[in-house]
């Protein structure tokens, strides 16, 4: 860091050196430029005096006085343009200048801070024209061509005046884009007013409306100057607007003779006033206009006017039919296409407008007139009846306009002398009602009536037809199919059919099973109809009666037949009762089968497992249906074990060869029992999860269980660390205090059962407490403990050890109640040491303490180079270290030259003492403000009860450091290795160290200074599988040491091989074609720099050759170089 730090104050000093050769290169240059001016000056001046001279002498008698030629007139530019203010002098004698303002713009062409003002012309003509490009506003002012005196002539003067006008920069209705629509209600006040910003002169504002200029009696104008020399017109307009203007365009427009004409400068807006609509008015109907049914009729309702346009709606009698309407302009319209109806006579239709400007709606309505004809006629009467009867018959019409005409024809003769009555219809038109009598004559089977209604006006006609049938009795009903007695198997098919003959109308026929209606199938001939039906035979058809009823509107009493079947049926259902309904061990129940009812009667029989089983009690009673119940039982002693077993009662009916079955399960109540677990202990670690599950046989199944240990009951709730979920302990994370027993107490209904658990929580070694520092005689013997607590925990879980010491030899171990004792004879002074105690069960990590065992010996004064000496410069304090192992601990003196110091007490010595180890003591002797008669030998005396020993140590001025005392390799890596060294003595200053390396078959070495407060450093940047040698030395502020010899070495190591499919191809790589290669590269690196060379000499003015060469030269050589490598 040193010779860095060197390096840096040598560049920082040449970098001052050239800054101060700049700064005198500087001054340099500025003197010249300041002498350079100061000659221009003197110049000028030398120049003036020439002229003032020349100006002065007197004129030829014959010379002309100087006068304007063209004098300056007042010139008027538009901003931006070009202004040429132009003035020529005849015989010029003088120095001209202009001046703007008063301000002398001075003699030169160009004029000095207006870059945009020239003069043009020319002396020798007289010609002094003033340009000014780009007029703004600033050159607004009074210009002056100035011609100075000159010998015999006097100096002459010309005003002229530059006006620049500039046109508006904007124009805007305030609060309105252009071409907006601006919308009023109608005669409210609104007030437009038109901003001319920024122009020169002030514009002029004109108003249109629409296209002719508006000149209205009250108008406010008004002109500011909004910035130096622009100002900004304003025009006010007051209107009241009313449906006129609807529409309309108010325009204001800006005069300025900036302005083409051919291009205005405008702003439009366009009102849109709100105006109520006008009435609204119906066409495509006339009053007294009469309509027929079913035409199309177009209702169009229309309004004019009204902003917004009006809204059209449509209503019928007071309901609104359509709101769908349309605009266009200010017309508004709603066309309502109809076809008229009967509904539609004098019903009012109703056109109602508005919009937001209507207080109430305006409206417009007539009143439809529609002819129609009625649409039906109605014949209400009997429609059967005997022969003589009188019946009576109405016939009514439809509604119709004007009233129909009723015409009766009975049995193919019309009736006259009718009567008829008419009514207004609630639906529109009238409605006509006729009453008549007929009777009913013999030897007819129907009478046919027709009523026609008739619209004379419309000639149109509708008919209806009423029939009457005459009524004759049917004879009685016949059954044919089954005969009496017959026996019909249970689910067979039996037909019935029943057949009636005559009668008008023909019989309805109706089955019935025991007076229940049942559906059939229904034939009907010309003079006979059948009724069939399809019987399935079941149980409910045993003995049923079938019943046929024939009848007609002529039999007051139906007419019937009977028939009553006979059916044989199995049993549907066996039904097993137990008694008594519950069964608990050490009972006696009876299990009973009734069977359904039979016909004939089932025989009954017990099954178990396949087996017959014997019943008794076999009894019958009637049934159902006219069949037979029959019941057997038989008895068990119950027993736990017959929980569950399966009993079968068959019901058979031999006649039919079928029979049903029932089982029943026998359900035995009995209170819980444990299955027997795998072990009654569980065993966990501790920290893990443990879960002990137990199973119990019970019934009724619903089992409570209830854990506890020590009598306190383990919650349920999954919350806990422990918790209870039925027969499961559950232990999410077992702690050694949870070893114990736990009871599991599992009821229901019929009882309890209880089995207890123990629970072993197995947990890692940990050594509870060691014997403190053994102190003995030499010869005596030493014993060791080491208390264990673990789970599991034995002697052989527990190990007494020493590195480098032979256990076997003097040493025993003893174990009782979890302590291990070490038994150590005849200790020695080669004994003393610490000794370890390892604690391991292997279910946790092992554990160990050391015990330090201290065999009394004489002081030992360590000799480390370090230790023996210091160093302090003059005036300062030294500190000379005294380090010595001893039992008991020493006591320590300080000498020199053989007499004891006087410690603590001068200023002059102290010392400090401090304890390192139990073995260990370092006492500093402090010598304050050194003088060199202080330098030199102390001894030190350390002394205890078996004796003492000395050394001297000595105090030297601070001086360069030693060499480090070693150099170790502690890691190496593929491009990496690790060094530490033993420090030696520092020189009595802070010490700092650097390592140097080199590979082996190589001289060059490389440096790396070591890290603050550190003696290990860690070398990267290593080739692979490369030696290396190492050296380390030290230095301090006075100096440094010399390296170490180059004795450590290491050989970095070498990457993992790839797998072999990744390294094949590189590895078949041709060397020839690596060798072609960096030849080719290296010969296209010797022309390039031939080229360069060539360049540098013959063409050393053209700089952008060369550096372009240059590049090219240094590309080369790193391609060449990522070639070679």
């Amino acid at each position: 860091m040193a010779l860095q730090q060197n390096h840096h104050n040598h560049q920082s000093e040449q970098n001052h050196q050239q800054h101060q050769q700049h700064i005198k290169w500087q001054q340099h240059a500025t003197k010249r430029r300041r002498c350079r001016q100061l000659w221009i000056k003197h110049l000028q001046l030398l120049g003036l005096a020439v002229i003032v001279i020349l100006a002065s002498a007197p004129a030829p008698s014959h010379a002309q006085q100087q006068k304007f030629r063209t004098t300056p007139h007042d010139l008027q530019v538009l901003e931006g343009a070009e202004a040429m203010m132009r003035c020529e002098v005849a015989n010029v004698a003088g120095a001209v200048q202009w001046t703007k303002d008063g301000f002398a713009l001075g003699f030169s062409a160009v004029i000095p801070g207006y870059p945009r003002y020239s003069v043009l012309g020319d002396r020798k003509q007289g010609i002094y024209n003033l340009r000014i490009s780009n007029a703004s506003i600033n050159d607004d002012a009074d210009y002056q061509c100035q011609v100075g005196p000159a010998r015999l002539n006097s100096a002459i003067r010309a005003n002229a005046k530059l006006t620049v006008i500039s046109p508006p920069a904007s124009i805007e209705i305030k609060g309105y884009n252009h071409n907006s629509k601006v919308e009023v209600r109608e005669n409210q006040d609104l007030q437009l007013k038109c901003i001319v910003a920024n122009a020169k002169p002030a514009a002029q504002i004109v108003w249109y409306r629409g296209n002719v200029e508006y000149k209205p009696e009250k108008r406010e104008d008004n002109v500011e100057e909004s910035t130096a020399k622009r100002f900004t017109t304003t025009s006010s307009l007051k209107l009241k607007p009313g449906p006129d203007d609807d529409y309309t365009e108010y325009t204001c427009q800006a005069k300025h003779k900036a302005l083409s004409p051919d291009m205005p400068m405008r702003a439009t807006v366009q009102l849109s006033v709100l105006y109520p609509p006008g009435p609204p008015y119906i066409e495509g109907y006339s009053p007294g206009e009469t309509l027929r049914r079913g035409q199309t009729v177009e209702l169009m309702c229309r309004s004019r006017g009204g902003n917004p346009p009006a809204q059209l709606i449509w209503y019928k009698n007071g309901s609104q039919i359509r709101m769908a309407y349309r605009t266009s302009g200010r017309l508004s319209e709603n066309i309502y296409t109809f076809t008229a109806e009967a509904g539609d006579n004098k019903a009012r239709f109703r056109c109602e407008a508005s919009n937001v400007m209507s207080q109430n709606p305006l409206k417009a309505e007539v009143e439809l007139a529609v002819l129609f004809a009625p649409t039906h006629v109605t014949v209400m009467g009997p429609t059967e009846a005997r022969v003589g009867d009188i019946v009576p018959l109405t016939c009514t019409t439809a509604p119709s306009n004007p009233p129909a005409e009723i015409k009766w024809m009975v049995g193919g003769r019309q009736v006259r002398n009718a009567t008829s009555k008419t009514i207004v219809s609630p639906e529109g038109g009238w409605t006509t009602t006729s009453n008549i009598t007929a009777t009913v004559e013999p030897n007819k089977r129907s009478l046919v009536v027709i009523c026609h209604g008739l619209n004379m006006q419309l000639t149109e006609n509708v008919v209806s037809t009423h029939t009457i049938n005459v009524l004759y009795p049917p004879a009685p009903p016949l059954i044919s199919g089954y005969m009496e007695g017959q026996i019909i198997p249970a689910g067979s098919v039996q037909k019935l059919l029943c057949v009636s003959s005559g009668g008008n109308p023909l019989a309805t026929l109706t089955w019935y099973k025991n007076d229940k209606r049942i559906n059939s199938v229904i034939r009907a001939a010309d003079k006979s109809v059948s009724a069939e039906i399809t019987i399935l035979a079941n149980v409910s058809d045993n003995q049923a009666q079938y019943r046929c009823e024939a009848s007609n509107s002529a039999t007051e009493i139906p007419l019937f037949q009977s028939t009553t079947l006979s059916v044989h049926f199995a049993p549907e259902t066996v039904k097993i009762r137990i008694e008594p309904e519950e069964l608990r061990p050490g009972m006696e129940a009876a299990i009973i089968c009734d069977s359904s009812s039979s016909n004939p009667p089932a025989k009954l029989s017990w099954w178990k497992d396949g087996i017959p089983i014997e019943g008794i009690n076999n009894t019958s009673k009637p049934g159902l249906w006219g069949g037979t119940v029959s019941t057997l039982e038989f008895r068990v002693n119950v027993t736990q074990e017959m929980n569950g077993q399966v009993y079968t009662c068959q019901s058979a009916n031999q006649a039919l060869q079928r029979s049903v079955h029932e089982a029943v399960s026998l359900d035995v109540l009995y209170r819980p029992k444990f299955v027997p677990p795998p072990s009654s202990t569980a065993v966990g670690v501790e920290g893990e999860s443990l879960q002990v599950s137990l199973q119990t046989q019970a019934n009724p199944t619903p089992v409570a269980y209830k854990w506890t240990k020590d009598g306190a009951t383990i919650p349920q709730d999954g919350e806990h660390r422990i918790f209870a979920d039925g027969g499961s302990l559950n232990f999410t994370r077992l702690h050694r205090d949870d070893a114990g027993i736990y009871s599991c107490s599992a009821s229901n209904s019929q009882g309890k059962a209880t089995l207890n658990i123990t629970v072993v929580v197995e947990y890692g070694t940990t050594i509870k407490s060691v014997s403190e520092n053994i102190i003995v005689n030499p010869g005596e013997d030493a014993m060791l403990s080491c208390s264990v607590e673990g789970k599991p925990l034995s002697d052989e879980h527990v190990k007494w050890e020493r590195v480098g010491y032979d256990m076997t030899v003097k040493t025993s171990t003893t174990f009782a109640n979890g302590t291990s004792y070490l038994h150590i004879k005849d200790a020695q002074r080669a004994d003393v040491g610490n000794f370890r105690c390892v604690a391991d069960n292997r279910v946790a990590n092992p554990t160990n303490r050391d015990i330090l065992l201290i065999v009394k010996f004489a002081p030992e004064i360590a000799k480390a180079p370090t230790l023996l000496r210091a160093a302090s410069g003059t005036g300062e304090r030294g500190r000379l270290p005294c380090r010595a192992q001893g039992s008991p601990k020493p006591q320590f003196i300080w000498r020199q030259d053989k007499k004891d110091l006087p410690i603590n007490r001068t200023y002059k010595y102290e010392v400090e003492e401090r304890k390192i180890d139990s073995l260990t003591y370092e006492s500093t002797l402090i010598v304050d403000k050194v003088a060199p008669a202080d330098y030199g030998a102390y001894e030190c005396v350390a002394r205890n009860d078996l004796g003492e020993a000395v050394e001297t140590v000595r105090l030297e001025i601070t001086s360069q450091p030693d060499p480090p005392l070693s150099l170790h390799i502690l890691n190496v890596t593929h491009d990496t290795v690790t060094v530490s060294w033993r420090p030696g003595f520092d020189g009595g200053l802070k010490a700092s160290y650097r390592v140097r390396y080199r590979m082996v078959d190589r001289e060059q070495y490389k440096y790396i200074d070591g890290l603050p407060n550190s003696h290990k450093l860690t070398i990267g940047g290593l080739r692979m599988n490369t030696l290396y040698l190492f050296s380390v030395m030290s230095y301090n502020e006075l100096g440094q040491s010399s390296y170490l010899p180059d004795l450590a070495r290491a050989e970095t190591k070498g990457l993992e091989l790839m797998p072999a499919e990744l390294t094949e191809d590189s590895s078949n790589t041709p060397n020839l074609v690596i060798i072609g290669i960096s030849l080719a590269a290296f010969g296209f690196l010797l022309v390039n720099a031939s080229l360069v060379a060539w360049f540098f000499v013959h063409q050393r003015r053209k700089k952008g050759y060369y550096y372009l060469l240059l590049f090219i030269f240094i590309m080369t050589i790193m391609w060449a170089v990522y070639t070679a490598f």
